[in-house]
């Protein structure tokens, strides 16, 4: 089969062997659908440091199972299934819990960042404990809306949850890549009265306009915001880029008492607390590895009746035979390309 391999740093599509059954408990799935994820990017900068030398990449797919081991009670082929990106073994109290970082088995992983999994941007993928890692899409979802319900929507709705956004409070959220949009959709779908959208890049604050963020530049942020809320800063920051200085702004837009929630991938970012967030007791919660199927149940009913349309995203559909480019088309940051979808052909 044909799939996304990364050398070092470095992209390729090869020829690789089909996946297999390995435990009774695996299935085997024909990609329809799969994504790539701005925390795919990071795995090709020199900066990262990753388990392994060559493995598969992507984390964000969706299917027809086509290979079924003898113990999976759920699923059957032929059924269209969503992947969660992250992974456990189904089994333990703490991944029955939805707490598959906590997985008493060891079996905590990702599709396609080096660590044994490998990834989805492949013809074919093998899916372990399916019954638990991966789910029957529901009726009146389509494939866009199912791609972004196995990693992008849920980490931005476990920020959203991080930064206790709910009904009559404001939001800040940095960065709008598509789950910095993601989440401004999110944030008035549960209840804030206000977004301020910040990002330098003009065409993703169009975007956040378009929702009815108020956007804005980095450089203006903190004295707009003072200004629109008398001083008494943002009650809810969502930090979704993963830079000490978007971290650092962050801090110094939260309101006393309130929360910055951390969802913005990097190695080696740093998190100061500043002498006036401790003393105004914020909270803040970080989380780059988010629990997708624990998240399913909240997600999908507001997709079913139409109050998000996270889809807006996809910008680009591709054949993975051209993933090379569409992964070109992301870095270089190629102004209208947001989020770039694959497909077989």
């Amino acid at each position: 089969m044909q799939a996304l391999i990364v050398h070092g740093h470095e992209l390729h599509l090869e020829s690789v062997p089909d996946p297999e059954i390995r435990d009774p408990r695996d299935v085997v799935v024909r990609m329809t659908g799969s994504s790539i994820c701005g925390s795919d990017l990071h795995l090709l900068s020199p900066d990262w440091v990753a388990p392994r030398e060559v493995y598969g990449i992507g984390h964000e797919a969706i299917g027809e199972v086509i290979d079924v081991g003898g113990a999976v009670r759920s699923l059957r082929r032929g059924d269209r299934v969503m992947l969660a990106g992250s992974v456990g073994c189904g089994l333990c109290p703490a991944c029955l819990a939805g707490e598959v970082k906590r997985c008493a088995n060891g079996a905590t992983d990702v599709y396609g960042i080096g660590q044994g999994l490998e990834g989805c941007q492949a013809e074919a993928i093998r899916v372990p404990a399916a019954d638990f890692n991966a789910a029957k899409i529901p009726e009146g979802i389509s494939d866009e809306q199912a791609v972004l319900l196995t990693d992008g929507l849920i980490t931005a709705y476990a920020a959203c949850l991080g930064a206790e956004i709910r009904v009559g409070r404001s939001v800040a959220v940095i960065g709008l890549g598509p789950i910095g949009i993601m989440s401004v959709e999110l944030a008035y779908a549960m209840g804030a009265t206000v977004v301020f959208a910040v990002d330098p890049v003009s065409s993703r604050r169009e975007l956040a306009t378009a929702l009815g963020a108020v956007a804005l530049t980095p450089e203006e942020t903190e004295e707009h915001i003072r200004e629109a809320t008398h001083g008494r800063m943002v009650d809810s920051v969502i930090e979704a880029v993963g830079k000490t200085e978007t971290v650092d702004l962050a801090m110094a837009i939260v309101g006393a008492g309130r929360n910055v929630s951390i969802l913005g991938a990097g190695q080696n970012f740093q998190v100061t607390i500043p002498f006036t967030a401790a003393v105004n007791g914020v909270t803040v919660r970080a989380n780059m590895l988010t629990e997708i199927a624990r998240y399913w149940p909240d997600v999908v009913p507001m997709l079913v009746a139409g109050r998000i349309h996270p889809e807006r995203v996809f910008t680009d559909r591709i054949a993975l035979a051209d993933g090379l480019r569409g992964y070109q088309r992301v870095m270089s940051r190629e102004p209208g390309v947001l989020k770039v979808l694959m497909q077989p052909v």
